[in-house]
């Protein structure tokens, strides 16, 4: 009797530690003491996304106690909706990359860019992040921190702050060419093997030289691990730098030439430089073969995207003599299911025999001003490009067939049109305006309309 009393007071004892124990566990107030006045300003501050989901996960369920059930499924909805956009966004590749503390940092600059804008914090983590990946001795030239310098670049080109914008990539192209040049010098005095690896990569001056596959961590050697990627030797690094270079060159190129800016010769060099390192690429790999890790260069697309810039630039200051030639090549270079406006840009290039060009600018169309295009072969080759585009919009069917096809296939038949009347074939003209009005009035495109009505006036006057 004694013992099943004893026991007794044992079990009321432990329910009431439990109950204590729940009634503990259920007091709020530490939460809501750690959620007041400043210290949610400086939780916020330090982790604005953790803060907003654990807020939001908290309050839902206390704002409508009476309709529960609705509020629950209402509430169960939004969360998979939060979660997935939480790892969607915020554990994304372009975090996961990074170690932990610079993926943090990152995810603060870019919601202060984005969705809470707040320049001077996000400037702040910017510069934290490009500073631990400096202490993490990343590599500087690593795809990895090259883009967050570029993301920064664009942020102030999109807040309007061009010349620091310009500031940024320049100083970024700089470095890139620095470090090309280290390497390639590096290969003429024979420090690099046939491998791509720096022959004593632990006597090497330059950190950067020294590649993943040259050096190995002494903590994993032993150590199982899932088999990574084959790192990339110094002219797979070398490919990867020199084309980040001629990308930023042609962005500082369209920089430069912004009307907020207007340095038009600054934007003719970078818009050059990077058209002649393409050239110069594709020649020396055609001498010299592509080396060992080396992989393919540009596409044939990024190469005429850069002709088509360095032409319209020229056009923009009436050397037409000189956008020609690129324009010609671009189209050459274009893929076929393109529908850039190209054919018409060319066909309004007058031809200028006696124009002559500078030692650099023919270094770049490789043609003398002795053989510049003629008249007819500038039609001719528009007048194809133009055709090619009608072609394209019109194989176009189903859903893929959208509304910019119809319009494609207008404004090529106007350039069909155009060439037609320049090479004097005025009947072709009227045919090709007549088609284009009459799509285009199915369409209501009006700008075409109008382009067509016009052309249709000048070639029956």
């Amino acid at each position: 009797m004694h013992r099943y009393l004893l026991d007794s007071s044992r079990g009321v004892i432990n329910r009431l530690r439990r109950g204590r124990a729940l009634r503990q566990g259920l007091n709020f107030r530490p939460l809501f003491g750690a959620f007041r006045g400043q210290n949610l300003r400086d939780l916020f501050r330090q982790s604005p996304e953790e803060l907003t989901i654990a807020l939001f996960l908290f309050v839902l369920p206390l704002i409508a106690p009476d309709w529960f059930g609705v509020c629950l499924a209402c509430a169960a909805g939004v969360c998979v909706y939060v979660v997935y956009a939480y790892f969607s966004y915020f554990q994304s590749e372009q975090f996961t990359r990074f170690p932990p503390e610079i993926a943090k940092s990152l995810r603060r600059a870019l919601y202060y860019s984005n969705y809470s804008p707040d320049p001077p914090l996000a400037l702040k983590w910017y510069k934290i992040a490009l500073e631990q990946c400096k202490a993490a001795r990343l590599d500087p030239f690593s795809d990895e921190v090259l883009g967050i310098r570029i993301q920064v670049a664009a942020w102030l080109e999109k807040l309007g702050n061009y010349h620091n914008s310009i500031e940024v990539l320049d100083t970024v192209l700089q470095e890139c060419k620095q470090w090309v040049e280290l390497m390639e010098k590096s290969v003429r005095d024979g420090l690099v093997d046939e491998s791509g690896h720096l022959i004593s990569p632990e006597n090497s001056k330059n950190a950067s030289l020294v590649t993943k596959s040259d050096t190995a961590n002494e903590d994993e050697k032993g150590v199982d691990k899932e088999p990574e990627p084959e790192p990339e030797n110094l002219w797979g690094k070398r490919r990867r730098v020199l084309a980040r270079s001629v990308g930023i060159s042609a962005k500082l190129g369209e920089l430069y030439a912004d009307e907020h800016v207007l340095q038009s010769d600054v934007a003719g060099e970078r818009l050059i430089w990077a058209v002649e390192t393409i050239l110069k690429e594709m020649q020396r790999r055609q001498v010299e073969g592509v080396k060992e890790g080396e992989g393919d260069w540009m596409s044939p697309e990024e190469i005429g995207g850069a002709l088509e810039a360095l032409g319209n630039h020229y056009e923009s200051k009436s050397q037409h003599y000189l956008a020609a030639p690129l324009f010609l090549q671009a189209i050459t270079l274009s893929p076929p299911k393109s529908l850039n406006n190209l054919a018409i840009s060319l066909a309004q290039q007058p031809v200028n025999a006696t124009a002559t060009t500078t030692k650099g600018q023919r270094s770049i169309t490789s043609e003398p001003a002795s053989q510049a295009p003629t008249r007819a072969t500038l039609l001719s080759g528009a007048r194809q490009w133009a055709l090619q585009a009608e072609a394209t919009a019109r194989k176009v069917e189903g859903e893929a067939r959208t509304e910019e096809c119809d319009e494609a296939c207008a404004v090529a038949l106007c350039n069909l049109a155009d060439i037609a009347a320049m090479s004097g074939d005025l009947e072709e003209a009227r045919r090709r305006f007549e088609e284009s009005l009459e799509l285009s009035k199915k369409i209501g495109f009006e700008p075409a309309i109008v382009q067509a009505q016009d052309g249709l006036k000048r070639v029956s006057t």
